[in-house]
C-alpha cells in the first residue's frame, strides 16, 4: 500500500495496465467479459459455495464499463446482498484494483476511503469479495463481486467461478 491517500493504489506497470484500460473503454475498445463467460462465473461460483455449505449468495458480473452483465440471488439472501455485491465490483472497477486491496486501503486511510465510498455514491464496498477479472492478455474485463458470507469465502467463491471461465481473477492482494 501507499503511504499517502494521494498516492495512487497501483504503480508501475499495474498502472499501465489500469491506464491502457481505461483508454480502451474511453474508446470503445477494451475487450469485455461476454454473457457466456459471466454465465460460467456465476454457476460455478455458486457450485462452490455450495460444495462449502455457504449460505445464501449473491453474484454481480459487471463488464469492465461497469454494466451489469449477469446476477443472481439466490433464495433467501438478505436484502442488502445485491448493493453489496454490486458495490465489491464497481468499486473494484473504480479504483482499478480488487476489494482487497481497498481493505487495506481503509484500514491504513479510513478518511479516504470513507469519501470515496461517497463520492462513488455507495457503490464501493471496501472488503474483500470485489474481484477484477482480466484476460490472457492482462487487459481489465470486468469485475464480480460477491455477497453472502465472511469476505474471505465470498472472495473465494468469486475467484473459482472465475477461474472455472479460464480468465485471471485480480483480488487486489
Amino acid at each position: 500500500m501507499t503511504g499517502t491517500d494521494t498516492e495512487p493504489l497501483y504503480s508501475g506497470a499495474d498502472a499501465r495496465a489500469h491506464n491502457q484500460s481505461v483508454l480502451q473503454i474511453e474508446r470503445g475498445l477494451s475487450p469485455l467479459i461476454t454473457l457466456s463467460e459471466a454465465r460460467t462465473v456465476v454457476h460455478h461460483a455458486l457450485q462452490y459455495a455450495r460444495e462449502q455449505e455457504l449460505p445464501p449468495m449473491t453474484i454481480a458480473v459487471l463488464d469492465a464499463s461497469g454494466s451489469l452483465v449477469a446476477f443472481v440471488r439466490e433464495d433467501r439472501s438478505s436484502l442488502l446482498r445485491e448493493r453489496i455485491a454490486r458495490g465489491k465490483a464497481h468499486g473494484a472497477l473504480n479504483m482499478g484494483v480488487g476489494s482487497r486491496a481497498l481493505a487495506a486501503r481503509a484500514e491504513d486511510h479510513p478518511h479516504f476511503v470513507n469519501a470515496l465510498v461517497g463520492l462513488a455514491d455507495g457503490n464501493l464496498v471496501p472488503v474483500p469479495g470485489g474481484i477484477l477479472v482480466r484476460n490472457e492478455s492482462g487487459d481489465i474485463v470486468g469485475a464480480v463481486g460477491v455477497s453472502g458470507h465472511l469476505p474471505d469465502a465470498d472472495e473465494a467463491c468469486a475467484i473459482a467461478g472465475i477461474e472455472a471461465a479460464s480468465l485471471k481473477a485480480d483480488p487486489g492482494e
